[in-house]
């Protein structure tokens, strides 16, 4: 009989808000994880991977996410086998002008307004690697999300590809025109598709009421940024 004990993964945490870093660090080391290391930015992510050689990378991922995702394909690179969790407030990618085809194969995206205990965590570590050594597409964790969440989530989810791009260059400010030069459509399309993304948010118009407006808060209430 073998009485030896499973070693713990070796974890690598990133998170650019240096608080909640050393505040999930302490905490995740309470529940027995093995962080190795901590990163509030990717050019000391990239060396620690380098040096510490982690099983995991546990990253936060927030708005801009290109950076981020840009180094997780490259750990990747540098080991096939390494497992991904991510953590994120954003329940669909493309609100931060990602696509699916953008994320590491076997990634669990773990929802933050699902998140209530720590362990969900813990669990989903082994996870992560088997979905990787199963080549598995990236999996959204958010079981524990409320009723009222996850109608906000699928109807996020619901919006066309273009819809999604419209309704984020909206949000960052750019006019009809705007949109339309960078997409290379008529103004009147973009008019047309800003109607309809209204439509499927049953934001109906009204002139005491900027839609613009509207439409961007709920942008940014679905991206879970902060609002000022």
């Amino acid at each position: 009989m073998d009485n030896t004990q499973a070693t713990p993964r070796r974890i690598l945490l990133i998170n650019r808000d240096s608080f909640e870093l050393a505040t999930l660090s302490a905490s995740l080391r309470l529940h027995g994880v093995n962080i190795v290391g901590e990163a509030s930015h990717i050019f000391l992510a990239e060396n620690l991977f380098t040096s510490l050689q982690p099983e995991i990378i546990l990253i936060d991922l927030q708005p801009p996410g290109e950076e981020p995702i840009k180094f997780l394909n490259k750990a990747r690179k540098l080991n096939p086998h390494c497992g991904i969790v991510v953590i994120t407030a954003c329940p669909d990618f493309r609100l931060m002008g990602l696509q699916e085809k953008n994320i590491p194969r076997g990634s669990q995206i773990i929802l933050k307004r699902s998140l209530s205990d720590l362990s969900v965590i813990a669990e989903t570590f082994d996870r992560s690697l088997d979905a990787v050594n199963a080549e598995s597409r990236m999996t959204w964790i958010s079981a524990n999300a409320s009723i009222h969440e996850t109608s906000l989530i699928n109807t996020a989810r619901e919006l066309s590809d273009v819809q999604m791009e419209t309704l984020r260059l909206l949000a960052q400010g750019l006019s009809n025109s705007e949109i339309a030069r960078v997409r290379f459509v008529s103004e009147k399309s973009v008019e047309q598709i800003v109607a309809r993304i209204a439509q499927h948010l049953s934001i109906s118009p009204d002139r005491s009421r900027n839609m613009r407006v509207i439409l961007a808060a709920e942008y940014f209430k679905w991206l879970g940024a902060p609002r000022h």
